[in-house]
């Protein structure tokens, strides 16, 4: 039964759209269109949905395959085109037919890129009961992109202190989080960085042991090891292509990579070979993908973590914000071309 209280009020809901769907290449803004329809301000009768305004919008690099067709493989379904595209978010309810929300709760998950939307797959749902940090965490570092971070490191690397840990992609969502959890256990940490301004990010705001722009490395073996002349026991993986095989060539005997994401691959035609294989026999090594939704399970473990880390400025997090939903295509699409510095963040409202 819906809570009520709301009424039949219709108000106009600006919505980001896909044009249609982009098989090969860069995604670009024109590939998205803002429009704005109406919207009633109440959950249907019957349903056991939430209608939401949405606050904040998590921009992320699976959203690139959710761009094409459904016949290519991706993370997850395919948008339609002509429809509000969708994705992480933070929200507060407004009506609710479900019994576990209910008007004024704040919660993050899938939603709509759009002012108000009507979520009725609730089970992707988290209610959020720490507010003493920024909402905007729970489209980063206390959402699913901290959630990725904590499963690929402690569940699938199996770390121990003193160990050689690097991550590509360093300086983002994701990356700036393995290197301080890595960090905090007392790992030896160098990530790779696509500018000057994010390699001085990892050392000097994250606490990165070293870091390189893999822009200037004409040879990623060579500058793996250098920093690792003893070679790598955890990669975590973000990038692909020829940075994995770079990886590849420099493991220490039972390396674990975590593939988490490869970026670099998202929008070509034809994925890029790796030749460097035979090396996971020859070095023992383990390398395993992983779905964070396998680990949601765990999330209040990670809170119990992570929290208590964010109070004691143990963690520090980046943010880049991006204001109004109008500004949302051009944010998801800079991803691509590493424009963003941090964790890249669409406010659609502040309450």
């Amino acid at each position: 039964m819906a809570s009520g209280g709301v009424g039949k009020e219709v108000l106009r809901n600006k919505q980001v759209m896909l044009r249609d769907y982009v098989s090969n290449g860069f995604p670009k803004e024109s590939d998205m269109y803002v429009t704005t329809n109406t919207v009633k301000l109440n959950v249907p009768e019957g349903s056991n949905g939430v209608l939401v305004k949405n606050l904040y919008l998590s921009c992320d690099p699976y959203m690139r395959g959710r761009m094409k067709p459904p016949t290519q493989p991706s993370y997850m379904g395919s948008f339609t085109p002509g429809s509000p595209i969708s994705g992480l978010g933070v929200a507060k309810v407004l009506d609710s037919g479900h019994p576990n929300f209910k008007r004024g709760d704040l919660i993050w998950g899938l939603t709509g890129w759009e002012e108000y939307s009507l979520i009725t797959v609730t089970e992707s749902l988290f209610k959020i009961h720490n507010t003493n940090v920024p909402l905007s965490y729970y489209t980063g570092i206390l959402g699913m992109p901290g959630m990725t971070a904590y499963a690929g490191f402690y569940e699938v690397c199996s770390p121990k202190k003193g160990e050689y840990v690097f991550i590509s992609a360093a300086s983002g969502a994701v990356g700036q989080l393995v290197g301080q959890f890595a960090k905090l256990l007392g790992c030896y940490v160098v990530g790779s960085a696509g500018s000057k301004e994010k390699v001085d990010l990892l050392k000097n705001k994250f606490g990165f042991d070293e870091a390189f722009n893999y822009k200037e490395e004409p040879d990623l073996s060579a500058a793996l090891k250098r920093y690792f002349p003893e070679g790598i026991d955890i990669y975590f993986e973000n990038v692909g292509g020829k940075m994995l095989d770079a990886v590849l060539v420099n493991m220490r005997i039972n390396c674990r990579i975590a593939v988490c994401g490869m970026i670099s691959q998202y929008s070509l035609e034809q994925s890029e070979g790796v030749h460097n294989l035979m090396n996971l026999i020859l070095k023992q090594a383990r390398m395993e993908g992983f779905m964070v939704p396998n680990y949601y399970h765990k999330y209040p473990e990670f809170l119990n973590l992570v929290l208590p880390y964010i109070k004691e400025a143990k963690i520090v997090y980046v943010e880049d914000i991006a204001e109004g939903l109008e500004s949302g295509p051009a944010a998801l699409v800079g991803l691509f071309t590493g424009r963003n510095v941090g964790k890249q963040v669409v406010v659609v409202a502040r309450e």
